[in-house]
């Protein structure tokens, strides 16, 4: 017999719209350096507009946080993280790095999101978001910029395990 619930107690499911590929005023809620990889993680919400406070409330309702990118710093990428520091810097009056990136966190930044296709672990074929861009956040009010095409997973490569995959492969 299943053990005794307060039903009463339980909130019902939520079911939440999906953001939807686009230009998006965000603040970054948490940014941790991974200094063996010489990246940022960073975490992010939606601050401004109908979809402000997304992920908190998809965290809220399903202990999900779906708002992440990363940013490498690593002296091949050094000049793409340099471009994300000046939209930070640009969205946000004063702002100073100072080569710290608890700095970052309660940031600005507009975020150009994308869609991607992905295998789920169940073999389907799915969608989900990537941050396709940074951008100074009047770039994103005033519509200037471009959200990239669906991005197509290639289903004529050849299947790679996870342990085929060495660091070298990853582009951070």
């Amino acid at each position: 017999m299943m053990k005794k619930i307060n039903w009463k107690n339980v909130p019902d499911q939520v079911d939440f719209e999906r953001l939807q590929p686009g230009g998006y005023v965000c603040k970054i809620t948490l940014a941790t350096d991974v200094p063996q990889k010489e990246y940022l993680k960073m975490e992010y919400d939606i601050a401004q507009g109908p979809q402000s406070g997304y992920y908190n409330e998809l965290y809220k309702a399903k202990g999900f946080w779906g708002g992440t990118f990363y940013r490498s710093y690593k002296e091949k990428a050094q000049s793409m993280f340099k471009g994300f520091l000046t939209a930070v810097k640009e969205s946000n009056t004063g702002f100073v790095f100072e080569d710290d990136e608890k700095r970052l966190e309660g940031k600005l930044i507009g975020l150009v999101l994308a869609e991607e296709e992905y295998r789920g672990n169940d073999g389907k074929i799915k969608k989900r978001l990537y941050v396709a861009a940074t951008k100074n956040i009047n770039k994103i009010l005033s519509g200037d910029f471009t959200v990239p095409e669906l991005k197509k997973l290639d289903l004529s490569a050849s299947f790679v395990s996870a342990t085929d995959v060495t660091d070298d492969d990853v582009p951070f």
